[in-house]
Formats: C-alpha cells, sequence, structure tokens
C-alpha cells in the first residue's frame, strides 16, 4: 500500500504553502495548518466502506470532510508539505465516545472499540501531540452542549474526561479532544498505510462492510442536526479549499 499522507501531491502542496505564506516560526505555521484541518475540513464520514479509514491526504482535501484518521492523514501531510517533521500515533477507542453520533441501536452490534489516531510533531527538538483538530467548530458546540445537558462526559464525538475538553489549538497541553476515550496505545507510525497493514488494525467484518453506507448516512444526518443548533454559521457550510 502506498503513502497515504501524500505531502508531495501538488493539492496538499498548494495547501500547505498557502497556508504558511509569510509565517515566521514552525508553531505558527502549525497552528495555521490546524485551524484549516479543524473547520475548513467538516467532520463527517465517507458513504463508502471501502474508503472507511484508506484515504489520501489529497483525498480528504477532495472531499472537505474528514474524521479523526484521514484528517489526522491530512494534517501529517500538510505538516510535512510545510518542513515539520510530523508522525502519527495510533491506539483504540471508546465507541461509547460516538454515541450520539452513531445510532443507539447500532452500538450493541459494534465492537466496544475501534481504530483511532491523532498527530505528533517535533518543534524544538519535542515530540508533541495534538487532537484537537478532529471536531469542526460548530460540531464540537453542539456537541458539549448536549453532554452537558445529558449530564456526561462522552458521546457525540467528545471525551470530556475530567473537565479536560477542547477544540483549541493546545498544542502539547492538557486540551485533547479524543484522547479521555482511548483505551490501547498501538504506538506511533510513519504512515496510515503501515498500520493499517499491521496486525494491530481492527478491519471491517463482512457484514460491518455491508452496513456501513447505511451507518455513515445516519451518522453524517445526526452530525448535520447536532451542527444546526448553533448559530456560529449555516449547517450547509462548506470547504473554501
Amino acid at each position: 500500500m502506498e503513502a497515504l499522507a501524500d505531502s508531495d501531491h501538488p493539492r496538499v502542496r498548494e495547501v500547505a504553502g498557502r497556508l504558511t505564506r509569510g509565517l515566521e516560526t514552525d508553531l505558527k505555521k502549525l497552528e495555521s495548518l490546524f485551524h484549516f484541518v479543524r473547520d475548513e475540513i467538516r467532520f463527517g464520514f465517507p458513504t463508502r466502506w471501502s474508503e472507511w479509514d484508506v484515504v489520501k491526504a489529497s483525498g480528504v482535501l477532495e472531499t472537505g470532510t474528514g474524521y479523526c484518521n484521514t484528517k489526522a492523514t491530512l494534517l501529517l501531510a500538510l505538516c510535512r508539505a510545510s518542513g515539520m517533521p510530523a508522525r502519527v500515533h495510533y491506539g483504540l477507542i471508546d465507541i461509547e465516545i460516538m454515541r450520539g453520533i452513531f445510532p443507539s441501536f447500532v452500538l450493541p452490534f459494534m465492537p466496544g472499540s475501534g481504530p483511532h489516531s491523532w498527530v505528533e510533531v517535533e518543534l524544538g527538538g519535542e515530540w508533541k501531540p495534538v487532537d484537537s483538530y478532529i471536531n469542526d467548530i460548530e460540531l464540537y458546540l453542539g456537541s458539549r452542549r448536549r453532554l452537558t445537558e445529558e449530564g456526561r462526559s462522552m458521546g457525540y464525538s467528545l471525551a470530556c474526561v475530567e473537565g479536560k475538553c477542547s477544540c483549541d489549538f493546545n498544542f502539547g497541553e492538557e486540551g485533547f479532544v479524543h484522547m479521555g476515550g482511548v483505551v490501547a496505545d498501538h504506538g506511533v507510525w510513519e504512515d496510515a498505510s503501515d498500520y493499517f497493514q499491521s496486525d494491530l488494525y481492527v478491519r471491517m467484518k463482512a457484514h460491518q462492510r455491508w452496513l456501513y453506507p447505511l451507518l455513515a448516512w445516519m451518522a453524517n444526518r445526526n452530525i448535520d442536526r447536532i451542527r444546526a443548533g448553533n448559530d456560529i454559521a449555516p449547517p450547509n457550510h462548506r470547504s473554501r479549499a
């Protein structure tokens, strides 16, 4: 399998160059890339199971949507295209984090956890993690409100465990958005393709692949409903990439 973080793709290089042009420090460049991936790549799922996880960074740019694993692939590629060392960290995440996005009736039939990733970037000789780019700000605010109303700490694609939950650029700080739901650590990898070919990767079973298009459609519909409760931007906002 060829690398998914195709940082040499013309579209990836063009976006990275445009977003970092004139910025003097790598931290400022990373912050610009972060906000693009967070908000211009809306949180959502592809409707074909063949595109689940295995999507190139250039493909994520083309669709303008992504979730934890595909957004990580894109941010990884954009960092590298901007000259910053970056890597992807994989693990498993509690499926409860998707309660309210995935229909509740399907959760008992799903594995208790699924593949999850975040990005680590080297700045000043130190590797630091970031994952708060995963949910666009409209979804984050809508999800946070629903969790507060329901008195829960996990669900709607948020893990607000011990109150640590953010969609801000908290690079290397305790301000993660999904980390509280991680239940297993599978280490760091150079590219998603390496992890997906390993024995650690949890692959879809035949019946899951068959049901996936319906599940993705229902999840995306629920995501739009969560966003619709916010007055930041209309639900039909689209990426300007």
